[in-house]
């Protein structure tokens, strides 16, 4: 039986030849027990090797489209059910998500980037020639590399007054991976508690690992005291995320209290407390507590560069043996290469030094952004949150909603994100959340002018 097959230069010539065959055979071109042409007489039409259609054949025979007998040739399998094809895609190139929409933007004030010009490139790359050997080229221990364990829990304590041991702290590849580690270690049967309004990624964890997620509300000191029985509270004390107050003296106390009679852990997110900008810097809940009941977490994701990938948790000593052993067959999620290189930039002393010159810089950029809103927006645009972190809330006026004031401004290059999704039930709020840290004064500046032409 002849067969038609198209041959071109765009793939192997027995891959075309297999393809094409299968598609006549699962198309039914071809009927059942049919006799495909000989190798010697395919090759011969086809202008290629026997080889080349050997090759074809035993990879359809392979995988039962086909069939052979001894000194007769092949033949077309039977099949007793219709086949689905896949219609021919074009790769596309990847959408990249950094705005609601991929119109042209100009001035992105999304909240979790970071100053990356101000990077220190010229250390970091000698580091990474320093500690790209082959004796680093394998995997590092489940809970991270010593070294930087050991840095890690050096600089809490001097930082946030948080007294640890090195075998306290677990290196995670960012926040929600931690979170995952922690809902699958507590079990499925746990229940959590997380702010309303809060981090809606740490909200997506937890109804996708826990039983039960109560959302706890939040007023001008920080997250309530939950009334319900739940296993562990998430909470932003030093940064509410993403209204931005810091949790009030008497709040943190009275949080401790309920956590120690309920036997409730608390998973304090100190994702940017390095950067306090207004009055003196209130102590961790991990700091009142001794890591009794709180569970402390922290990233380099603000203060070095979120591509890093480089989180941490710092367990109460009482859960670490059985958290050890519950993972203990785990392998590390993070480069060991990064561990070594960020280990050792702690110890130089270079983060320290890079967190000053970002505190002094990020300062500069807030006060530029509160300026501008106060310069060129009418009083009734309402500053919240500006007393730390990178980002600031900004109420609006009665007369633009949210969902206005993101395509007004999206309608003129200027992305700005919203404060809804942050709520698990609708607010009444309309709010914008103004992230300022990837972004230069100058473009703080045309970004805001940018926005009160359609805002105002």
């Amino acid at each position: 039986m002849e067969v038609n097959i198209n041959l071109n230069n765009d793939s192997p010539k027995y891959v075309q030849i297999y393809e094409q065959l299968k598609n006549t055979i699962v198309t039914k071109k071809l009927p059942a027990h049919s006799k495909l042409p000989s190798k010697r007489h395919l090759a011969e039409n086809l202008s290629v090797s026997v080889h080349t259609v050997k090759e074809a054949y035993e990879q359809l025979d392979a995988e039962g489209f086909i069939y052979s007998k001894e000194r007769s040739g092949y033949f077309v399998s039977p099949f007793e059910f219709e086949w689905q094809q896949i219609k021919e895609t074009k790769a596309t190139q990847p959408v990249t998500e950094t705005s609601p929409v991929k119109t042209d933007i100009d001035f992105d004030f999304h909240n979790g980037h970071v100053d990356a010009s101000s990077f220190p490139f010229t250390s970091w790359r000698k580091l990474f020639k320093k500690y790209l050997q082959p004796e680093n080229l394998v995997n590092s221990p489940w809970q991270g590399e010593p070294t930087l364990r050991f840095e890690i829990a050096q600089y809490v304590q001097r930082s946030r007054g948080v007294q640890c041991d090195s075998s306290q702290v677990f290196i995670f590849g960012g926040t929600q991976h931690q979170l995952q580690a922690l809902c699958l270690f507590f079990g499925p049967t746990s229940i959590a508690g997380i702010e309303e309004p809060g981090f809606k990624r740490a909200r997506a964890i937890f109804q996708q690992y826990c039983y039960h997620t109560y959302h706890i509300a939040v007023d001008k000191n920080g997250v309530t005291v939950p009334t319900q029985k739940i296993d562990f509270l998430y909470t932003t004390p030093a940064h509410q995320f993403p209204l931005g107050m810091v949790m009030s003296a008497d709040r943190r106390a009275a949080l401790l209290h309920w956590a120690q009679k309920n036997n409730t852990y608390i998973i304090e997110d100190d994702y940017d407390s390095e950067y306090r900008f207004k009055g003196q810097p209130f102590p961790s809940l991990a700091k009142m507590d001794q890591l009794q009941q709180v569970i402390y977490s922290g990233t380099f994701s603000k203060t070095l560069i979120p591509s890093i990938r480089i989180s941490y948790l710092i367990l109460p000593s009482s859960l670490v043996e059985a958290f050890t052993n519950f993972y203990k067959d785990q392998k590390s999620v993070v480069s060991k290469i990064d561990q070594l290189i960020l280990a050792d930039f702690i110890t130089q002393g270079l983060f320290d030094k890079h967190l000053a010159k970002m505190r002094t810089l990020y300062r500069k950029k807030q006060i530029a952004l509160i300026t501008a809103i106060k310069t060129h927006l009418p009083s009734t645009f309402q500053i919240i949150g500006e007393k730390s972190g990178l980002h600031i809330v900004l109420k609006l006026p009665n007369t633009l909603s949210e969902k206005e004031a993101i395509q007004k401004a999206l309608g003129i290059g200027v992305c700005v994100y919203p404060s809804s999704t942050s709520y698990y039930k609708p607010s009444a709020q309309q709010m914008i959340i103004l992230g300022y840290g990837g972004l230069s004064f100058e473009q703080i500046e045309e970004g805001i002018l940018r926005l009160k032409k359609v805002w105002d």
